[in-house]
């Protein structure tokens, strides 16, 4: 990437600069590098996109489900004939390393062509009737324009996840996706425009959380999907509520791993590195908590450790990296700050960077700490590479701190004893659980979401996302008199 990217808005099928504030997109690894920019939307801006989103959703909505369903399609294999080029511009913008980038473009691929099908598969029910001569159908409406506000951490992947069941089931959509990953945002819109989509059913507008909020106020918006903070996420509900409007959002996680003395040590020292410091640890479902009862403590703490200070941290267009920067100073700071503050024993990782690449970008070592009390790095989410580490004296002590948690969004149990797993499966109360594989991942065509301050409305994904996309209409289908 040689020059910035100029980035603009797409309202009613046209790509124009918007009227707000400037808008700059660095990378996190060099921030002297720009790495789009452009001017933010307003709050005309988005209203200029709720209009056409509805003028277009009578069309859309009385298009045929299968044809929705092949603009899908045929954006699904754009975006993968781009994933290599889009792929290394994720690593550069957002941060994360380049295989992972290339692997998010694909996934947004996957997710676009798995709700290209939705049309094949059972769209309504069919129930008796205690009368003569009379059916009951229960069928599926969009629900309309549908606002969709999107983090920074998959600028591609969870945009798709959201936006592809939205089109599909014949809503219209406005987009504002985080302010620090404009460009990805960008080529997803193109891929669908490119696609064939018609003019307003997609609207994408970029700015801050005036943007956000003219999106979430604004009468002409049915339905709200968000993927971000608990604060944010309840403050969007909040709002919603007072006119009506149904809210899906998924929040913040602070999810557990608990490797018991039977485990797999190998998978789990595996797996365990995988979902703390993979995407450098900048994932709602990300391991950011690990219980180990006695048994297998030290010797697991200590592998861990050292699995963290030889990974490396650096460049993520370079192929050797393994861990990225974060995605902002400001996140740096906030991960420094609460290390400082530690109450407990810092055993990998902790100190700032100083050669140059490093002590010039946005990185955090990967770190990991041992806890044996209070600590804002067992409770908070920091959204970072950081792993707490606490010691359990048998199994219920371990499930019980690993149930201690405001969140509930994701955890992982690493165990070869089929009963206690099965136990934990009916008892442990998150929205997606790992048995011997890492807390983080998620699959389109299986719900996700989470319990408690993890997540508010329907479930996302697989079938699940009809259930936010639509609502039904229960009909009494009944002929007229026979021989009449």
């Amino acid at each position: 990437m040689t020059a910035p990217i100029m980035l603009q808005h797409f309202v009613g099928g046209r790509w124009a600069t918007g009227a707000g504030e400037p808008l700059r997109s660095v990378s996190p690894a060099r921030p002297d590098v720009v790495v789009a920019e452009g001017v933010a939307s307003t709050v005309s801006d988005v209203d200029a996109a709720v209009t056409a989103a509805a003028e277009a959703g009578r069309r859309w909505a009385r298009t045929p489900m299968h044809q929705r369903g092949a603009v899908l399609t045929a954006a699904a294999a754009v975006v993968e004939q781009h994933a290599d080029e889009w792929g290394l511009e994720l690593a550069v913008e957002e941060g994360k390393t380049r295989a992972e980038g290339v692997g998010e473009v694909r996934r947004a691929a996957q997710v676009l062509r798995y709700y290209g099908a939705e049309a094949d598969r059972e769209s309504g029910e069919l129930y008796a009737s205690p009368r003569a001569g009379e059916q009951i159908l229960v069928t599926r409406r969009p629900v309309g324009v549908v606002g969709v506000i999107t983090p920074f951490n998959f600028p591609i992947a969870i945009p798709a996840w959201k936006i592809a069941p939205a089109l599909v089931h014949g809503n219209t959509v406005v987009w504002k996706p985080a302010g620090t990953v404009p460009l990805l945002a960008m080529r997803l819109a193109q891929a669908l425009e490119s696609a064939g989509l018609p003019a307003g059913v997609l609207n994408l507008v970029h700015g801050d959380g005036e943007v956000g909020s003219a999106i979430v106020e604004h009468p002409g918006v049915e339905a709200i999907s968000f993927t971000g903070s608990t604060a944010v996420g309840r403050a969007i509900a909040a709002t919603a509520a007072a006119r009506g409007v149904p809210v899906q959002a998924e929040m913040g996680g602070k999810n557990a791993a608990v490797v018991l003395d039977d485990a797999d040590f190998d998978l789990a020292v595996e797996q365990v590195m995988l979902g703390a410091f993979r995407s450098t640890g900048q994932k709602c479902t990300a391991t950011s908590r690990l219980i180990l009862t006695r048994g297998i403590a030290d010797r697991f703490l200590e592998a861990v450790a050292d699995r963290a200070r030889t990974l490396v941290v650096g460049d993520p267009a370079d192929d050797r990296t393994e861990m990225g920067p974060v995605i902002s100073e400001a996140a740096r700071q906030r991960i420094t700050a609460a290390l400082a503050a530690l109450d407990g024993t810092v055993v990998a990782g902790g100190a700032p960077y100083t050669d140059d690449l490093r002590a010039r970008g946005y990185f955090v070592a990967p770190t990991v700490v041992e806890v044996t009390g209070p600590a804002a790095v067992w409770t908070d989410e920091l959204f970072g590479p950081v792993l707490a580490v606490r010691r359990a004296n048998d199994a219920e002590q371990a499930l019980a701190l690993a149930a201690d948690s405001e969140y509930g969004l994701s955890a992982a149990v690493f165990t070869q004893d089929l009963t206690r797993a099965l136990d934990v499966v009916a008892h442990l109360d998150v929205g997606v659980l790992h048995i011997n594989s890492e807390t983080a991942g998620a699959d389109p065509h299986v719900p996700f979401g989470g319990s408690r301050s993890s997540g508010l409305g329907p479930r996302e994904q697989g079938r699940a996302a009809r259930d936010f996309y639509t609502h039904t209409t229960t009909v009494y289908l009944r002929g007229g008199r026979a021989g009449a």
